[in-house]
């Protein structure tokens, strides 16, 4: 599905024949170092929202952030290795695929991956890399077209250099309408919902989702707020689409109870055992299991976590079912995932419903989070964007990305924002010092569309969505605030760029 290892072969080509050429100029410095070639790579894994009113905060007596109890004491994890689900190769700059906006390594002035404003091809609300507290990529504007002594320029030894490309996307939520949309005759076609945002997920070497809604299977009934159900077949379109970790942590994760945790991690394994699924377990030993991805000798490690689960108690035989924000195990996991990956990212599903900015609440679970390893934060739950920060300690932070798919049956001021989401673009590599870090961020900003019929709700890149589309979004209906005007405002509030 995706050619990731095509670029070596190409690239080793042309640099062995350059350096065969500048060899041949007599002084013999134009061979290229083995130190130089891209690291072999390795395979391994570790095992692995509302509704008619979305789901206010304290709802049924939980409040966001809220500890719950049971939660089983953690042991020393274990990584498992052989994952078919783990893909190999990079995507390298200037690739087919590599969306527009981007700057290459070794632009004029520029540090590798950072996008200027104003930089043709930009795209609407990206917010740009080279913020304070972020670590870019080595500097190569002084070594721009230079030949060090082994005849690499600055440009191919970037080139040459590790790196993982990573997306993620908010709230799947399967409201009765976006569910209706992929009836057929015969079960449920959910293709149309990612259709026009495949491709860049494709293309990605690592695509995270947030499943907001349980997948427990038509046996325990489809049904929408307030305690979701979703078919198997949209699990089967998250596949489909390219996505490689599914994100369960959800303050809906026990809408249909234990039954619906475990339809949910059959379907999973059963069918698609590549797919790393987070947040839900079956058993202790799942739940002690820390997810680690690694390709090209970068090994990520990947945590999610809900705030509660709108008061649904754990079942009493299965303590571990959802992993829950708890301060002590938190710190725990983090420390182990420090151990055993070079990259720590933490998916918190947090914060407040519908509010535009980051809570003190979130502040200080982000700072917990930095404090104790964590690199990337990618948030989710208040079904709006949030703003993406760079904090002090060191950590990239998307407070939130909003919901990538939904169509509350709700009405008024407010319910434009729901449909405006965001897909979080990160590229993951090694610095001059062997560090891993990240290189270069943005944000694509997105639009939900819905339309009556089978096949109507879909979602858009803002760059890609016109005036046409916008009249006949029906949410227009629910909100006559919204326009494709309007949704560009927002992406500039909150993100900071139009």
């Amino acid at each position: 599905m995706r050619r990731k290892n095509t670029w070596k072969i190409r690239q080793w080509g042309c640099l062995m024949l350059a350096a065969v050429l500048l060899a041949g100029c007599g002084n013999g410095e134009g061979t290229i170092p083995y130190g130089e070639l891209p690291y072999e790579n390795t395979r391994g894994t570790a095992a692995p929202e509302t509704d008619d009113m979305q789901d206010q905060p304290g709802d049924a007596g939980m409040k966001d952030g809220q500890v719950q109890p049971g939660d089983a004491e953690m042991k020393d994890g274990q990584v498992q290795s052989g994952d078919a689900g783990m893909k190999d190769g990079q995507v390298q700059p200037g690739d087919a695929g590599v969306e527009e906006g981007q700057v290459q390594p070794g632009d004029a002035g520029m540090k590798d991956g950072q996008v200027q404003p104003g930089d043709a091809g930009v795209e609407e609300g990206q917010v740009q890399s080279g913020d304070a507290g972020i670590k870019d990529g080595p500097d190569s504007a002084d070594a721009l077209d230079t030949i060090d002594e082994s005849g690499a320029s600055a440009d191919e030894k970037e080139s040459l250099e590790p790196e993982i490309t990573l997306v993620m996307v908010g709230d799947i939520l399967l409201h009765t309408p976006v569910a209706e949309s992929g009836k057929t005759e015969t079960g449920y076609d959910f293709s149309a919902v990612f259709a026009n945002m495949k491709e860049q997920i494709e293309e990605a070497d690592l695509a995270l989702v947030n499943q907001e809604v349980i997948l427990g299977g038509e046996a325990l009934g489809v049904s929408g707020y307030p305690t979701f159900n979703a078919p198997f077949e949209l699990g089967d379109a998250l596949a489909d689409t390219g996505f490689d970790v599914v994100l369960h942590a959800t303050n809906h994760a026990l809408d249909k109870g234990k039954n619906g945790i475990l339809n949910s991690i059959s379907f999973w394994e059963e069918n698609h055992p590549e797919i790393a699924v987070l947040g839900i377990h079956d058993s202790q030993e799942g739940q002690q299991e820390i997810y680690v991805y690694e390709q090209e000798g970068i090994r990520i490690a990947i945590l999610n976590y809900t705030y509660g689960t709108n008061g649904i108690p754990l079942p009493a035989d299965m303590p571990y079912a959802v992993d829950m924000l708890e301060r002590e195990r938190v710190i725990s996991d983090l420390k182990r995932a420090e151990e055993m990956a070079d990259f720590t990212i933490v998916c918190p599903h947090w914060g407040t419903e519908y509010v535009l900015e980051a809570t003190r609440e979130q502040e200080n679970w982000a700072a917990l989070f930095a404090e104790n390893g964590a690199d990337l934060i990618l948030g989710t739950h208040p079904h709006v964007i949030e703003p993406v920060v760079s904090l002090e300690e060191g950590a990239l932070v998307y407070y939130s990305l909003g919901n990538f798919v939904n169509w509350t049956a709700s009405s008024g001021e407010g319910i434009a924002n729901r449909m405006v989401g965001g897909m979080a673009r990160v590229t993951i590599g090694v610095d001059e010092e062997g560090e891993t870090v990240i290189r270069s961020y943005d944000v694509e900003p997105l639009i939900c569309h819905v339309e009556s019929g089978f096949g109507g709700v879909t979602v858009y890149p803002l760059s890609e969505y016109t005036e046409e589309l916008a009249e006949r979004n029906e949410i227009i209906k629910q909100d006559g605030n919204f326009s494709l005007e309007y949704c560009r405002k927002l992406v500039k509030d909150v993100f900071g760029e139009e």
